[in-house]
């Protein structure tokens, strides 16, 4: 179902910004220990035998011969950035280039961006499809272009690999996403404060349109577990925390649990808020991915340790396993100007899915075979993500469905719960699992 692009934009505070902010505190710190998107360890942990030229088949080798040409299109306006995330994608690229390339041809990737414009998000598209020719598209990440440009890809044959913000990107056949989004991260975090025993469960939002589609899942979730629910929103930025705080622990009574969905900022200022208060233990709290930032572990302090439960939709960056070190890898050697975060780590993804498809093609590279592989891509296993991601033919593409629940402690976060899967009360995971269900290959089953 088409939604309104006012609608769209409003769900900017709320959607992919997954680590906006995480990314804004982060930019001072480029090497290893930097950025947001989860803690745990350092540089330390990286294993000494991973190097950046483990990205492509032939190390050292560096491509050449006709291109194979890729393309993006993210918003990029004052203020919001998404194109961080084509760029990582295109920083593994180059790394692939230099190592072999796609049996020997290297990929040259277009990057185009737009403002929220819904004429040039069109325009974009098809200067990316009609006169760039791109052969595949990976790496989108925009406030509007699922909406404004999804029946176009359906029609021109294209299966577009990216990261979801608007609810659109996870209801059409021909957008996959690596994340799963506010509304299903939301649900991650309500499962959790339910399985520490809650009363009831208190969800606290931004005051801007587009939210009562984010509360419903949570709610419903919510209800089945025979627990009462409430739905309250908050004016940004948030002007008096104290108030805020005060209400929401009100609503949610003792023993409830109160879910934020804000970016780290705003969420920072009610959990400090409710630190003042002395109101940190009256309730259990948790938090969307936008929370998963040391930035935020490190600021609230050790009185908040264990005491903050936060939906995870990608592994901590200080993970010490094979994607997760190549990531950081790659980022040190070809990217270091991006920060290491949930941004980042999206574009390093989506261009290991991509590349991987490209690699096992036989024959001419083409739009029809390239989109072909994309579509055919099923159990990609990567430590990044907690399931095999996939795509395949189907009506709606919610892949990233498991995830995990993350904790401050000692101004890091730390994994606090291992991988569970989202609620399939809530409609469109339970068609989503009907789907896996009916093709187990999609995720190696």
């Amino acid at each position: 179902m088409r939604i309104q692009l006012g609608r769209l934009v409003a769900l900017l505070v709320l959607a992919l910004t997954l680590s906006l902010v995480v990314a804004a505190c982060a930019c001072g710190d480029d090497d290893d220990d930097g950025g947001g998107g989860g803690g745990g360890g350092g540089a330390a942990e990286v294993e000494e035998t991973v190097k950046a030229s483990d990205c492509g088949p032939s190390p050292g080798e560096r491509a050449s011969g006709e291109p194979i040409k890729l393309g993006a299109l993210a918003t990029k306006q004052p203020g919001t950035d998404f194109s961080e995330i084509p760029r990582m994608a295109e920083a593994y690229f180059k790394c692939v280039n230099d190592n072999g390339g796609i049996n020997g041809r290297p990929i040259e990737y277009v990057i185009e961006t737009e403002q929220t414009d819904p004429g040039q998000a069109a325009s974009q598209a098809r200067k990316l499809v009609e006169t760039e020719k791109v052969l595949g598209i990976v790496g989108n990440t925009s406030i509007i272009e699922c909406d404004v440009n999804h029946e176009y890809y359906e029609q021109q044959g294209y299966y577009v690999i990216g990261s979801g913000i608007a609810p659109t990107c996870y209801s059409t056949p021909n957008f996959a996403a690596v994340n799963m989004g506010p509304r299903y991260s939301s649900d991650g975090a309500t499962q959790a404060l339910i399985r520490q025993d809650v009363d009831k469960i208190v969800l606290v939002q931004s005051n801007v349109p587009g939210t009562d589609y984010i509360e419903e899942g949570p709610r419903l979730i919510t209800e089945d577990a025979g627990l009462e629910f409430e739905g309250l929103k908050e004016n940004v930025p948030i002007q008096d925390a104290n108030s805020a705080a005060l209400k929401a622990v009100q609503a949610a009574g003792d023993n409830g649990g109160v879910v934020l969905n804000f970016t780290p900022p705003e969420a920072l200022k009610i959990l400090q808020a409710a630190q003042q208060q002395g109101l940190q233990d009256r309730v259990k709290w948790g938090c969307s991915t936008p929370c998963n930032t040391d930035f935020l572990a490190e600021a609230l302090g050790d009185a908040w340790d264990g005491k903050l439960f936060v939906n995870a939709e990608l592994n901590l960056i200080t993970a010490d396993a094979p994607d997760s070190n190549l990531y950081r890898e790659v980022q040190k050697e070809y990217a270091p100007d991006i920060p290491l975060g949930s941004f980042s780590q999206m574009g390093f993804i989506e261009a290991r899915i991509a590349t991987e498809a490209l690699l096992g093609i036989k024959g001419e590279y083409t739009k029809e075979t390239v989109n072909e592989a994309f579509l055919n891509v099923k159990n990609f296993e990567t430590d990044i993500l907690c399931e095999p991601w996939y795509y395949g033919e189907a009506p709606l593409h919610l892949p990233n469905n498991v995830d995990r629940t993350v904790t401050p402690e000692g101004g890091v976060m730390v994994e606090a719960e291992d991988c569970f899967p989202i609620s399939d009360v809530d409609p469109a995971i339970a068609q989503v699992r009907e789907i896996e269900a009916e093709d187990p290959s999609l995720t190696g089953g």
